[in-house]
């Protein structure tokens, strides 16, 4: 069960089809396969392994710790590696929703002390937010490729001024991805970062330098599309985001926005959830 759950989430080594099963996905696949569908992975660790064994979830919690820490690590190198805008994106999903088993791992083995119970919190308010800002990088890729007809970041460059409230967006979101202060990203990894630290120091301290790296593959993937020196060829021939996409991707910033200043009423949902199903 924990192996078809860490296969579903993902988390490294069971991480190898996500990248293939993205890049031939379209868009809105993408979208939904990131924004919802990996959160069933980890729902299945909260719904079914943590109270229907909790034992063994205690047991074996510091190998899931593991597992975790080298899905952050790993997919932060992955995504720095790739070419492939769609591919960097979905790499990033294996980073990100390392967290999310870093601060379930980090629940089961301290289940009913405060220190679990800030992991399980800021684990499940990470799904919440790596479905927003996933399914955000996703569509502005899509966006970018239906009209450039590729996602090879070496083909673009300089893009800035042809598509400015695009690169703003992308700017935006990409950040959000990031965890900067004030989105809604810094809130959720923040609180698996605090409430993990007292259980494992060390594997949190590796996780907490796999931030630098996500700050490397997220930043080489704005300068790449958006800075440098301008390809020439797409000059007339890229147009700028159209009303109906900023309708897609507008709530979704609001959210990420929100999320970041004022967590506390998701938060409060969440804790309320957990309380139940553990007693926390």
């Amino acid at each position: 069960m924990t192996i078809a759950f860490a296969l579903k989430v993902p988390v490294w080594p069971f991480h190898t089809w996500l990248p293939d099963a993205h890049t031939e996905a379209p868009t809105a696949g993408s979208m939904i396969l990131a924004g919802v569908l990996l959160k069933m992975g980890a729902y299945g660790f909260l719904r079914f392994v943590l109270p229907l064994y909790p034992a063994e979830a205690k047991q074996y919690a510091g190998w899931l710790a593991f597992l975790a820490v080298m899905a952050i690590i790993f997919g932060a190198f992955g995504a720095y590696g790739q070419d492939d805008f769609k591919r960097l994106v979905a790499y990033s999903s294996i980073n990100h929703m390392g967290f999310v088993v870093l601060g379930i791992a980090a629940a089961a083995k301290a289940v009913g002390t405060l220190d679990a119970t800030i992991a399980l919190n800021g684990a499940v308010l990470q799904m919440f937010n790596h479905g927003l800002s996933a399914a955000g990088m996703f569509f502005l890729v899509g966006v970018i490729y239906e009209r450039a007809h590729t996602r090879d970041l070496n083909e673009f460059g300089g893009l800035f001024p042809l598509v400015p409230v695009y690169g703003g967006i992308l700017i935006f979101t990409s950040m959000a991805s990031l965890g900067l202060p004030g989105l809604n990203g810094f809130v959720s990894e923040f609180l698996v970062v605090r409430g993990s630290w007292p259980i494992f120091t060390v594997y949190t301290a590796v996780a907490m330098l796999g931030l630098l790296f996500t700050g490397s593959y997220i930043l080489k993937g704005i300068k790449k599309v958006l800075h440098g020196p301008l390809n020439e060829k797409w000059v007339g021939h890229l147009t700028e985001i159209n009303a109906r996409e900023l309708l897609v991707i507008t709530p979704l910033m609001v959210l990420m926005l929100q999320l970041g200043v004022w967590p506390a009423w998701l938060l409060e949902v969440i804790n309320r959830a957990m309380s139940m199903l553990f007693g926390a």
